[in-house]
């Protein structure tokens, strides 16, 4: 598995660099099939400068809850428009890694290559987890759009000038759409296509409907069922990203522990 790494500590000026850098990295291309395993990550900020960061894995198709994970931690970037992806990605990652199957997809809060600059935060994940990954964003960051169809599945394309950066779905049927874009080794269809297939009834796709429940303070009603399946590499206190991580640094996070 070949995942991307660099420095975190960097300046809004270096940031801004490595983005244009790292956006041609990002694959735009693919469908991924054989998908079991769906993740949903968000980010929340329960009090000024500390984040809360989800981790959300559900079993393809029947969309059931597997694990939960959470961290809380004080973000080490600042708030800089456009450079989301620098202040949340770190705790994201970590969280991801303590889930206890690697994800075959994965839906973010956020932007994919819909950014002016092109890599938001779902495509900074999936080149740095290596995983396909889908951007789906609540509001529109830059581009213009017609107003798509009123009935689930409807999309319109966000354009950036004569750039297609993403499109604007209906995910239910007369509410408002979603802006969905490319995240990484995934083309435009293939994010429309599984953003569509990940939802149950709702507007948002049902991993970050429940990881936008669980990062809001609401984890202990989510009914979470233990895999019936578990993988015998990943028993233990083992994760896809390190199947033998040491103790957790005192006060680095915290994990809320969803009911059975």
């Amino acid at each position: 598995m070949t995942t991307l790494t660099h420095r975190w500590d960097l300046t809004p000026a270096e940031a801004r660099l490595l983005q244009t850098e790292l956006a041609g990295r990002v694959i735009r291309e693919g469908v991924p099939d054989g998908v079991e395993w769906v993740a949903g990550a968000d980010v929340h900020y329960p009090r000024k400068g500390m984040g809360r960061a989800v981790g959300v894995l559900m079993r393809y198709p029947a969309m059931e809850p597997v694990a939960v994970e959470v961290i809380e931690e004080p973000a080490s970037f600042p708030y800089v428009p456009g450079l989301l992806s620098f202040r949340e990605a770190p705790a994201v990652i970590k969280v991801l890694s303590r889930l206890p199957r690697r994800p075959d997809l994965l839906l973010v809060d956020g932007q994919g290559i819909a950014p002016p600059r092109r890599l938001g935060i779902a495509a900074h994940l999936g080149l740095a987890l290596d995983v396909p990954a889908v951007g789906c964003a609540k509001s529109r960051l830059c581009g213009d759009s017609a107003v798509p169809a009123l009935e689930a599945g409807a999309w319109t394309p966000l354009m950036d000038g004569s750039e297609t950066i993403g499109a604007v779905l209906r995910s239910r049927a007369g509410v408002k759409p979603l802006f969905v874009s490319i995240g990484h080794r995934m083309d435009l269809a293939g994010a429309i296509q599984w953003t569509m297939a990940c939802c149950r009834g709702y507007r948002i796709p049902e991993p970050l409907r429940l990881a936008h429940h669980v990062a809001g303070g609401h984890g202990s009603p989510i009914a979470v069922k233990s895999d019936p399946h578990p993988d015998p590499l990943l028993e233990g206190e083992g994760n896809w990203r390190n199947p033998h991580p040491g103790p957790l640094p005192e006060g680095e996070g915290k994990e809320i522990v969803c009911k059975n």
